[in-house]
Parts: C-alpha cells; structure tokens; sequence
C-alpha cells in the first residue's frame, strides 16, 4: 500500500494531469482578492516561494489586517527556527496590501479569495479583469460554486479556472484545480505550475457542484449528522469517525467549517436546482441542520458554539443539550457499524464523481481524498480502500447496506460493471 500510494504521488508530482502540449510556465506576479482566512493564507504561501504578491481587499485596513495575520505565521516560523528574521524581512517585502485593484497591473495571475457569494465573486471578477493583464488568468478559490457558471462574469471563460485551498493553507498541501466548460489548456498548465511552485500537491478535475474534494467530504459530515438523528450518542459518533481514520469527528470538523454556511450553501443549491427545472433531494443531515441552524442559532465555532460547546478557559466538550433534542435510541450502532458507514459512503461517492469524470484518475482520487479532507491515510484513499476491502464484497456490502439505511449507499453503475468482471480500480 506504502508503495502504492508513493507511486501515485510521484504520479501527480510529475505531471500526470498537466497539458503536454504547453510549455512551462512561471507565475511572477499574482493577486489575491480577499485577506480573510483564505486570502492571507494563500498570499502568504505564494510569498514564501519567491513570488510578488498584491493583496487586496475591499479596505486598507481590512488588507492590513490580512498582512498582520502574515507576519503572526511568519513571527510563530522564526520563533520555532523554521526561517530566519532575514528571510522574514524578504517575504513581507514581496507583499503589497492594499485596496487599489490599479496594482493588479501585470499580474499572470489573479486569485479571488471572497465569500461564497455568487454575486460579489462576480463583482471582483469584473473589477480585476479590467485591469489585469491581457495574458494573465483568473481563478477562484470557491468550494463549492461551480466554475463554469462563476466564469460567465469573465471576459475571458479561456482563461477562467478553479484554484481550490485548503484551510489552513499553509499547512494543508492540497490544491484542487478545477476546469470549466471554456477553460483552455494553457491555463489549466499555469495553474499546475503554479501550484507546484509554491510546494502543494495538484490534483486537476471536471467541473461540477462541490467538485470532487467537497462532494465526498460533505457526505463524511452528513454521515455524522444521519447517525446523530438516527439517536446514537454524539460522543460515540465522534470516537467512530477517529477509529475510522478521520482526523477529527465528523460533528467537530462542521463546527470547524461553521453550520451556518453549510446551510447557506445548500440553500443556494436548491435555488440553482430549482432554477433548472430540478430538485435537490432530501438527506437524512437536512433535519439536523434546520434544528441547529434555524431554531437553535448553533452555528459552529465562530459564533460561540454548535454541537460543542467552547468555553474561554478550557477544552471544548459536547453540547449537553443535544440528546435532548436527538434522543438516544433503543438500539444504538456499536463501533464498528458506525465505522463501516462512514467508509463506505466516501468511497461510494468517489466512485459517483470517477464515473462522472469528475475526478479523472485513480491518483488524484486517493491522493485527493488522503490531502484533501482526511480520509483515513491507512486505507490508502478512497478507491485503495475499495480495491482492498474486495471490488466484489464491496458491491455486495453497499447493496445491503442501501437497504437497511438509505438510496444513499447504492452502488454506482461503474461499480456493479467492474465487480462483475472481478476489475479494481
């Protein structure tokens, strides 16, 4: 498996999803639109690799805000001896924080950093292009907004792309890059180059709603929410998510994510839906996530507590109130039935997104999926998971479990084909 997942690493690293056909490019200049969580975090990576970086933001002093936030990494990096205050001074000098977009002025490339807000992505989309440089690209950072559809603000959709960080970026080392319907290949080459310039792991997929990282982790926390409904102790929910391999629970890391934009973005997605004729289908998660948001205001972390409770002067500890509003069951799930649940469902889905074309490579799926949001490192990613459990047993554990808990657990086409001619993935 050691050997597998090195391979499949070395696969990514050396090119394997980058155009052939294009030569190797070099971003000098970048701007980043935003200094929050994301902006700062990425103009701070792509500082520390050498490159000019214009930071903006829709004030000076929110920008110098973002800029303060660098050099607390930076202070924390020379204190622990990870670089030097010389090297400090360099890295700050490459930055300009401002909120003159006229200092976009030659940038090969512009990364939009806002809220998941369609229109205001749209906004700075427009802003910037106007001043940006004719051969330069435009990519967003959005999770979950699809990247076609951001592009049809671009006055270049050639050279529109998705650049999708992981928070904290500076210590996550996956980067999603999404191509949309018009997306060309010497922009999605630039923005595999620029990636590894600045020492992260790229994986290149299709377009689609919530792509290919935040699709299948979604269902990791809509697991956690199921078993939580279905009344098994939250606390026993969490345990199972750490046995399985996860970093952290599942009830904890959508504290983490903030509850309040989860709900925000599935209510956008039923209006896109419904715009399109269609709906988007109910999930056991949906109840949980109106009772917390809609009458309980627990919202997650930054607004002072969701399903955990996060006083000022120690650990953080379950909301004690949430058996009461998800009493316990008769027969609560043991360990490993949680275990298997939350397994299968991401590598269920992974298979949904590969046969969709949405990931394209079996490397970038379980890499992706090990870099991306966790997935239990042991198992090797998401589809190794599969191949090792057996493409048969698998096929024939999914159907059971569709039966006993929901639609949900079907196995895919691509599956059924593939376990019956005994294939792995």
């Amino acid at each position: 498996m050691i050997n597998t997942f090195r391979s499949q690493l070395n696969e990514i690293n050396s090119g394997a999803s980058r155009p052939k056909n294009v030569d190797q490019t070099l971003v000098k200049k970048l701007g980043v639109l935003g200094s929050g969580l994301m902006g700062h975090g990425i103009t701070y990576v792509s500082a520390l690799s050498g490159i000019e970086v214009v930071m903006i933001d829709s004030s000076q002093e929110n920008a110098e805000k973002g800029l303060s936030r660098i050099k607390d990494i930076l202070h924390d990096s020379v204190k622990l001896g990870q670089t030097t205050q010389e090297n400090e001074e360099k890295i700050l000098n490459r930055i300009t924080a401002t909120d003159d977009y006229n200092n976009l002025q030659d940038c090969d490339l512009i990364i939009e950093a806002v809220f998941e807000d369609r229109d205001l992505k749209g906004q700075v989309t427009a802003q910037a292009e106007k001043i940006m440089d004719g051969n330069g690209i435009f990519a967003s950072n959005t999770s979950t907004l699809p990247i076609s559809g951001l592009a049809k603000k671009s006055i270049r959709p050639e050279k529109f792309i998705g650049i999708h960080f992981f928070s904290p970026v500076h210590k996550m080392k996956l980067v999603e890059i999404i191509k949309g319907e018009k997306t060309n290949d010497e922009t999605i080459a630039k923005a595999f180059d620029y990636v590894l310039k600045i020492r992260k792991i790229p994986i290149v997929v299709n377009d689609s709603r919530g792509f290919y990282t935040s699709r299948v982790f979604s269902t990791y926390t809509n697991e956690g929410l199921a078993l939580l409904a279905e009344g098994n102790h939250p606390q026993e929910i969490e345990l199972a998510g750490k046995k399985a391999g996860m970093p952290v629970g599942p009830l904890a890391v959508i504290d983490e994510v903030n509850l309040g934009l989860v709900a925000r973005i599935r209510n956008q997605t039923r209006k896109d839906l419904a715009a399109e004729g269609k709906e988007l289908p109910l999930v056991p998660a949906d109840p949980v996530i109106d009772l917390m948001t809609e009458t309980m205001n627990r919202l997650g972390r930054a607004n002072g507590g969701g399903f955990y409770e996060y006083p000022e002067n120690g650990k953080k500890y379950l909301w004690p109130e949430l058996q009461t509003h998800f009493p316990p069951a008769k027969n609560p799930l043991n360990q490993d039935q949680m275990i298997e649940r939350i397994l299968f469902i991401q590598a269920i889905e992974t298979i949904r997104a590969y046969e969709e074309n949405v990931v394209t490579s079996v490397a970038d799926a379980n890499i992706g999926s090990i870099f991306g949001w966790g997935f239990a490192p042991v198992k090797g990613g998401t589809l190794q998971f599969v191949n090792d459990y057996g493409i048969q047993e698998f096929e024939k554990r999914s159907q059971e479990l569709a039966k006993k808990y929901g639609e949900r657990f079907n196995p895919p086409k691509m599956l059924k084909k593939m376990a019956s001619k005994k294939e792995e993935f």
